[in-house]
């Protein structure tokens, strides 16, 4: 069928000035607002007599609502400045390059100031009912690599692990939410543990603080398996479970299993088996734990065929419970990426964007408070508990809409027949309902 008309005959012109540009950013935007985000910025960040140490508040919000449109450099947060959509943001909208002078004053200091801020902010919105309250609950700590491009960025002349340039952030993230209680910038070259015994300590402590009460569980891969990492759980009352290294002593005590120990489970390969024993971990007086082992049959023809008949997967745990549950919880562990893979294309965390760690580390702790921000307002206002950062921002941040006013009182147009317009709706009363609890 041709069309009625041609697109050459369609004139463009940019001459509106009461368009808003991601106009359904106003529903993440009335959540910061209830939960008082900018005035926490300005309550917990000085920087000092640095350049950019005027105004945080407004250029901290600037940089996570810019995040939360899909913006991943600095310069990106310039659309929020476009026709009337500062309006419904609620705060002023600052230049890319006073934005970048901002994020270029902070030191690591300044970053801790952050996490400050991070703590409070997590607790306004857990006893605004987006927390776990009583019930148990899982944290998931992982850390990934975050790229730099370009050999004048910091990082940008260190490979890391896995041979890239880049940054090596941990992270600790509520598995079923996706909320990430805290994180922290590291250099590239850093190992997956190092530094997580203090880091997991100050994460604990976060949610207790933030009203967490329940039963707390850790899951960690094996880049975690340390004494200090055990021993902050313990000091903190948390129950942990974490993989190990096949290391000899490892695989001595897997030996010791009896055959007629090992129980089937459903697996999606043929012939897995789990069994336990006991095994103490990190020296001679470190505490027994049980020792959790699954083990498959090699695939058919493979080489591994050729050289065992078992290919183990093992953990450590002073989790109570039936060893099949626990080791398919265990498993679930992995749910973690799909949070980093949030980070890195839900929000601005694909690359670094500035030549100076405190800068990065800024970067991150403010894309961090995008996220959950975008958790928040899934949980709170649409009732959702896991909705993709992209899925959230196509269905109801990123639409055009027409800002008037009337009779002192200002009107959000948006475009007739979206198909999430009640939902929208909905959502935007439940967060205007939000109180803050202090």
């Amino acid at each position: 069928m041709r069309s009625s008309h041609s697109l050459d005959a369609v004139a463009v012109t940019f001459d509106d000035e009461r368009l808003v540009t991601d106009a359904g950013l106003i529903l993440p935007a009335t959540l910061a607002q209830h939960l008082g985000l900018r005035e926490l910025f300005d309550d917990h960040v000085d920087l000092g007599d640095a350049v950019g140490h005027a105004n945080v508040g407004h250029k901290a919000m600037t940089l996570i609502h810019s995040a939360l449109a899909g913006g991943d450099s600095i310069d990106d947060a310039d659309a929020l400045r476009a026709g009337s959509t500062q309006a419904v943001l609620g705060h002023t909208v600052l230049a890319p390059s006073t934005l970048g002078t901002f994020v270029r004053s902070f030191t690591w200091g300044h970053v801790r100031q952050l996490d400050k801020v991070a703590a409070a902010l997590l607790a306004r919105a857990w006893g605004a009912g987006a927390g776990p309250g009583e019930a148990p609950f899982t944290i998931d700590v992982d850390s990934s690599i975050v790229e730099t491009y370009g050999l004048k960025k910091q990082g940008g002349t260190k490979f890391t692990y896995n041979k890239v340039r880049g940054y090596h952030p941990l992270m600790a993230v509520v598995a079923g939410t996706g909320d990430v209680v805290h994180c922290r910038q590291r250099g590239g070259n850093a190992n997956s543990g190092r530094g997580a015994a203090g880091f997991l300590t100050e994460t604990f402590n976060r949610v207790r603080a933030a009203g967490a009460s329940g039963p707390i569980t850790l899951r960690a891969d094996s880049g975690f398996y340390a004494g200090s990492v055990a021993t902050a759980c313990r000091a903190a009352d948390v129950r942990f479970s974490i993989t190990v290294k096949l290391n000899p002593a490892i695989r001595k005590a897997i030996a010791t299993i009896p055959e007629d120990a090992w129980v089937a489970i459903p697996y999606f390969l043929d012939g897995a088996d789990v069994a336990e024993t006991t095994y103490r971990p990190f020296g001679k007086k470190a505490p027994l734990v049980r020792l959790i082992v699954r083990r498959t049959k090699p695939t058919p023809g493979s080489q591994l065929a050729l050289l065992v008949d078992y290919a183990f997967h093992a953990l450590v745990t002073d989790r109570q419970g039936e060893t099949i549950a626990i080791e398919a919880d265990h498993r679930r562990h992995a749910v973690v990426e799909e949070t980093i893979r949030d980070l890195k294309y839900g929000v601005g965390l694909n690359h670094m964007p500035s030549g100076r760690f405190g800068a990065n580390a800024a970067w991150l702790a403010l894309n961090v408070m995008a996220h959950n921000l975008a958790r928040w307002t899934s949980r709170l206002g649409l009732g959702e508990t896991l909705i993709a950062t992209d899925t959230l921002r196509r269905r109801y941040l990123r639409l055009p809409g027409r800002l008037t006013s009337s009779a002192r009182k200002f009107t959000l147009h948006m475009p007739q027949r979206w198909p999430w317009a009640e939902r929208f709706q909905a959502s935007l009363a439940n967060l205007r309902a939000v109180v803050l609890v202090t």
